[in-house]
């Protein structure tokens, strides 16, 4: 037979946890073993503590209201000696299988996280170089300033709910080869919040957030590149509830250069001279991050060579120094001359002794049935 633990401590069915507090210390002064040594008197001790425990614990409470016994003392199958006895919750058994526990169960707050957000920034070259700084235009949710955050009308706050009383999930027993098996699952009503918002906030329809715009000035650092992300913490979206705010990422976009070839912290740009220049050497002014520089072109440089400036690169991200600025060089070779000009380079070849040039491979390459030969040897 079901033990009726209200009637163990002498209470109401709807009794307050402050009155079931109050009807067990009376009883427990009155059986304690100390003054009471008899064991009909002990036995009586062990039903109110059992009781206690029951009623002083919501989910134990709510398990026994619904006609099981936490302790198997119901009169379903099996018994309190049958391992899963009659009434025993079978979230209980998903806990021991699975490491469960109560702290994942009872109403979940309002307030959660809010999103995190990507926004993207299109820089020049030269800002990504040495860095800038941005105002940017946000359209995010912001803190509710009318109920702040609660979601509730001004001078209301939400009711607790009517169908779970506050524990944001309802249970339900059911009969199986387990004997009365209790699960639980959210309230339908509250939606497992445990309160329901009677008089939502007019501003923002109970959601505790406002849709806004709204302004910010960051500093994006000098060394960027393109397809850098850069966290901006809790500039994301507040979280419904007036939840904590996400974190805002910007994504970076360079824009090509005109002229420099960006490869990591290293500019690379192609400047074409004329031969004569090329043979004979001259000064040239070209354009750098940092201005027009003079750079000193050797007598008989050849297309492909390379001039390096020095620290005249992007600079290094989160460190100090800067990349190089790679000068490549295209040697132009006229292909319209007037008579004079004709007349000047066959003296020139003349005096060279390049009327006929025999034809030379430059070092390190070969002709064809060379690479042929070395690629049926195994070369």
């Amino acid at each position: 037979m079901a033990r009726d633990y209200y009637a163990i401590l002498g209470v109401r069915r709807d009794a307050g946890q402050d009155e079931i507090k109050k009807a067990y210390r009376r009883l427990a002064r009155e059986l304690h073993p100390d003054l009471n040594p008899d064991p009909e008197t002990q036995e009586r001790f062990k039903e109110i503590n059992q009781a206690y425990e029951v009623l002083s614990d919501p989910n134990k409470r709510q398990m026994f209201d619904l006609g099981a016994d936490p302790f198997g003392g119901g009169g379903g199958a099996g018994g309190a000696g049958a391992g899963f006895g009659a009434g025993f919750p079978f979230s209980d058994i998903m806990d021991a299988f699975f490491g469960g526990g109560a702290a994942a169960r009872g109403p979940r707050s309002r307030a959660r996280r809010g999103r995190n957000a990507t926004i993207r920034v299109e820089l020049d070259l030269a800002e990504s170089a040495f860095g800038t700084t941005r105002e940017l235009v946000v359209d995010t949710a912001v803190l509710c300033e009318v109920c702040h955050g609660s979601g509730a009308a001004s001078g209301t706050h939400p009711d607790t709910c009517d169908m779970c009383h506050g524990r944001g999930e309802i249970s339900q027993v059911t009969r199986s080869f387990l004997g009365q098996v209790m699960t639980a699952r959210p309230c339908p009503q509250c939606g497992g919040f445990g309160s329901v918002i009677q008089h939502p906030c007019q501003e923002c329809s109970g959601d505790g957030r406002v849709r806004t715009r709204r302004t910010i000035k960051v500093r994006i650092p000098a060394g960027v590149e393109d397809g850098t992300h850069i966290q901006l913490a809790g500039e994301g979206e507040i979280g419904p509830g007036g939840g904590p705010p996400g974190d805002l990422f910007l994504e970076i976009v360079e824009r090509p250069h005109q002229i420099f070839e960006r490869r990591g912290d290293d500019l690379h740009c192609t400047v074409q001279i004329p031969m004569t220049a090329a043979a004979l050497g001259t000064i040239l002014t070209v354009e750098t991050l940092d201005g027009a520089e003079e750079i000193d072109v050797r007598p008989g440089t050849q297309s492909g060579q390379v001039i390096p400036l020095y620290s005249r690169g992007v600079q290094h991200l989160n460190e100090s120094g800067r990349g190089d600025l790679l000068i490549h060089f295209n040697v132009e070779t006229p292909t319209r001359l007037d008579p004079a000009q004709e007349e000047l380079l066959k003296e020139l070849s003349k005096l060279r002794g390049e009327e006929r040039p025999p034809g030379k491979f430059a070092p390190g390459q070969q002709g064809f049935f060379s690479r042929l030969r070395d690629a049926f040897n195994g070369r």
